[in-house]
């Protein structure tokens, strides 16, 4: 028993540590001890990739481009003449909808989408497939599209990255590159590290009727296998370029993909008008493996209510974990990173509301702030402002007898220009007293020091609280006009 759990963990173990080599961040914090005792440790954490068809939505351009309504003939592409097939909407056993390109295969005869064939010839039968999901999604693996028909002569895959407002091609197939697309053909296998976003025009997959040769591929592995190596067996240098390199991220990254199919297979170099029937479009199979974009913020991606969605974790949220959580904004927002192999950094979110030493007592809220990059305490109290509420208000001064976080720390000026003005050629400094000339005292310089020793005159003793009764009057007049 001993021994089987010894191998057992250690089967863990070697998974565990494969599954670091291979870049699977599957979790998002752990306990580990401390000098503070037991802590958690946040760190960078993505979905695990899966197949990604399940939760599309399929549309088609021209709407009315799929066969069988009204029915009409078609011919097998092994055997251009014989013509007796029969696609009809009506009918469950000859209809050919847009779904059956997603469906598990295995019935006999395998089922699949069909377009309507080319009877409007020489007009183009050109099509868009059209693939969205409604959330960001990072693709893993070779996108591959198995034809029933003869793969077509001319065909464009594309992407867009804001959910179909903007489009740019991901790849070009045709049977003639220069005569199609005027571009050289290439191979993926032809890029180097230097021109791994280069968008190619390929042959490879643009001729043929043979059952081994139905299915076009995107090449998703063959480009990360000019970092990771001919087998993938150094994700962790992929996974630096991902992280380092944004452009490298967005173009594995998606929000819909099209398919433009320009040119139906002819098998010939010119088109039979005698039999139209020959040539139309049909899939059997899509393939997209991917997960969810969860910018290294989450380990699942839930469907709900017809939506994916990330189980965003460190404070973060949003559908692609996007932003901060309400209360969380203490710092700029940020994706996770790869960074340091294995485990990653999370850069999670702090939180928002300072403790009483950031703001001192006099806000419970703060912001971050990015072109400075650094926090600042909002709805400062108390008279208070600045950065950490370390600042007094306009009006107000700083009570020396006071600490920063008392709420008297900041009391209402003594003088200024405006309101309460020094008496007797008295000067205010810095709106916070009075500097009295030679012969005067008090707050506002009010008194005359001879009233200290009673040397002075009656009249100017009178004089003296007179104009004591009129500073008290003005002093309650402001005060009440201030409230």
């Amino acid at each position: 028993m001993y021994l089987f759990l010894v191998l057992s963990l250690h089967t863990l173990w070697v998974a565990v540590s494969i599954a670091m080599q291979h870049g699977h961040y599957d979790m998002c914090k752990t306990q580990t001890k401390s000098d503070e005792g037991i802590v958690w440790e946040y760190m960078a954490c993505q979905p695990e990739s899966r197949d990604m068809t399940p939760y599309l939505k399929v549309k088609l351009e021209p709407p009315n481009s799929t066969c069988g309504d009204p029915p009409e003939p078609f011919c097998a592409m092994g055997n251009p003449y014989m013509c007796n097939n029969e696609c009809d909407a009506s009918t469950k056993e000859l209809a050919h909808p847009p779904e059956l390109m997603f469906d598990s295969e295995g019935r006999n005869p395998s089922t699949f989408w069909q377009s309507v064939t080319w009877k409007n010839y020489p007009a183009p039968l050109q099509i868009n497939v059209t693939l969205s999901w409604g959330k960001t999604i990072e693709l893993t693996q070779n996108i591959a599209i198995t034809f029933e028909s003869g793969r077509p002569e001319k065909m464009i895959l594309e992407k867009s990255l804001d959910y179909g407002l903007t489009w740019q091609p991901y790849q070009f197939y045709a049977a003639d590159c220069l005569d199609a697309f005027r571009m050289e053909p290439k191979s993926v296998k032809d890029l180097t590290s230097s021109t791994v976003l280069d968008i190619i025009c390929t042959e490879e997959y643009s001729t043929g009727y043979a059952t081994h040769t139905k299915t076009i591929s995107f090449e998703i592995k063959d480009r990360f296998a000019i970092f990771a190596g001919p087998r993938l067996h150094n994700m962790a240098s992929l996974y630096s370029q991902l992280d380092t390199t944004k452009n490298l991220r967005d173009f594995f990254t998606v929000t819909d993909l099209r398919i433009r199919l320009l040119k139906p297979a002819t098998g010939a170099t010119f088109v039979d008008e005698r039999n139209l029937e020959r040539y139309f479009y049909a899939i059997s199979d899509i393939k997209i493996h991917g997960r969810c974009k969860c910018n290294l913020h989450a380990n699942s991606c839930t469907f709900t209510n017809n939506r994916l969605a990330c189980d965003c974790e460190h404070n973060t949220t949003g559908q692609d974990c996007e932003r901060c959580k309400k209360n969380y904004q203490g710092q700029a927002w940020s994706p996770g990173s790869y960074l340091t192999i294995p485990k990653g950094t999370a850069n999670i979110c702090v939180s928002s509301m300072p403790s009483n030493c950031y703001c001192y007592g006099h806000s419970n809220r703060c912001t971050y702030i990015e072109v400075v990059n650094t926090a600042v305490c909002v709805g400062c109290r108390h008279n208070t402002h600045g950065q950490q509420c370390e600042k007094c208000k306009k009006g107000f001064h700083r009570n020396g007898s006071a600490k920063l976080d008392d709420v008297n720390v900041c009391i209402a000026n003594i003088c200024d220009n405006e309101l309460l003005r020094c008496q007797n050629g008295g000067v205010c400094h810095n709106n916070m007293r009075c500097l009295c000339p030679s012969g005067y005292t008090g707050i506002l310089c009010e008194k005359q020091k001879c009233e200290d020793t009673g040397s002075c005159s009656s009249k100017s003793g009178q004089e003296s609280v007179s104009h004591n009764l009129y500073l008290i009057t003005m002093i309650i007049v402001t005060r009440l006009c201030t409230f």
